[in-house]
């Protein structure tokens, strides 16, 4: 029984720790930004409250989007983007982490547009993945037939994982939402998308190999 208790206390402390440690961690980087300020007004009050900071990056965060929303905010920032094009390290890194955070945080964006189940690392082995778009021309172009671009994530962590080509034939779709999806990959599978909603998890498919 003792046991029993124990075991319910740590179910119920240990997310509520996890998630407390990671807002934490979250708020105590923002408030790095005042390391910015000067320390005559570092110091001052109530610039030295925690949390302070995390506000103060906020702040920044919705300014800099609302002077780029405007006329002269856009003429700056093509402006300033044209001048990081023509420095030859700095253009590369600059452009690649654009691109990605355009796909990631544009309100249009979709970084990943559906969850998919894929034979992988090897034929007759599934896993949960997400449908990306399409490779582009570039790579298309070599390829028999059209291919879709499939991001294989890690568990329990979902930024790094695989990408992978994939005829269509290969991709299964899944009644499920990319947030159920990634659920199930960061529970490393414990939460199944049926389980909490009362719809039973889709069946594997059998696919067989392509000729």
């Amino acid at each position: 029984m003792l046991k029993k208790y124990f075991f319910t206390g740590l179910l119920v402390l240990v997310p509520l720790g996890i998630t407390v440690w990671v807002l934490s961690l979250v708020v105590t980087t923002m408030d790095r930004t005042l390391l910015l300020l000067p320390p005559s007004i570092r110091d001052e009050a109530p610039f030295n409250i925690p949390g302070v900071g995390a506000v103060l990056t906020l702040a920044v965060i919705f300014l800099v989007g609302v002077l780029a929303r405007n006329f002269i905010g856009r003429r700056l920032l093509s402006w300033w983007e044209a001048l990081l094009g023509r420095i030859p390290v700095v253009s590369a890194i600059y452009s690649s982490v654009k691109q990605v955070s355009d796909t990631l945080f544009s309100p249009s964006g979709q970084a990943f547009r559906k969850a998919v189940l894929v034979q992988f690392p090897h034929e007759g082995s599934w896993t949960v993945a997400f449908v990306v778009g399409s490779p582009g021309e570039a790579l298309q172009r070599p390829l028999p037939g059209e291919y879709a671009t499939v991001y294989v994530p890690t568990a329990p962590n979902p930024t790094s994982g695989y990408v992978v080509m994939l005829a269509p034939d290969r991709i299964v779709d899944l009644d499920i939402s990319v947030d159920e999806a990634l659920k199930f990959v960061v529970s490393m599978g414990v939460v199944t998308p049926g389980s909490r909603s009362g719809m039973p998890a889709p069946p594997a498919p059998t696919l067989t190999a392509p000729h």
